[in-house]
């Protein structure tokens, strides 16, 4: 697999992202191009993302969560949150970096407590009905992996 890269952010990215997203696919990949899949979340989980003009809120789900390893929390990738027994859920505030392209969220709440007021900085684009993040983190093994995560407009 390659790394295609992000279109560039458009000029009203703040207004772009309004409403709710349903994710579509959430792909690790390494320096190589090997796809690592998590094994607490699974290779194609449910995820919903909502924004509004200064909060936003997301949930992802292991699609086999009767599979899913046993309950307890995943050890937190670097600059990414802790999923619990195939569950991850968190919300709180945003900013932007338009020219970058980059959004700023800050943790209000979360379902792995550690994460609870933490700031993780991820590239975001918008065109249509698409919403790309992409951020760099690490792989269940410790494998550096770049995740892009692409999701459709449901409103």
């Amino acid at each position: 697999m390659r790394l295609e890269p992000l279109p560039p952010p458009g000029a009203d990215l703040g207004r772009a992202i309004l409403g709710t997203w349903r994710l579509l696919s959430r792909i690790d990949l390494d320096g190589e191009g090997k796809r690592h899949v998590d094994p607490f979340l699974g290779a194609d989980p449910v995820g919903i993302l909502t924004f509004t003009p200064n909060s936003f809120a997301a949930q992802f789900m292991n699609r086999l969560r009767d599979a899913a390893p046993p309950p307890g929390a995943s050890a937190p990738g670097a600059n990414n949150t802790s999923a619990v027994g195939g569950y991850d859920a968190y919300f709180g505030t945003y900013v932007f970096d338009p020219k970058a392209g980059t959004i700023a969220t800050t943790l209000e709440g979360a379902l792995s407590p550690a994460n609870v007021g933490v700031t993780f900085t991820r590239e975001i684009r918008v065109v249509g009905d698409r919403l790309w993040i992409r951020l760099a983190t690490t792989a269940a093994d410790g494998t550096p992996v770049t995740r892009t995560l692409t999701w459709e407009r449901v409103t």
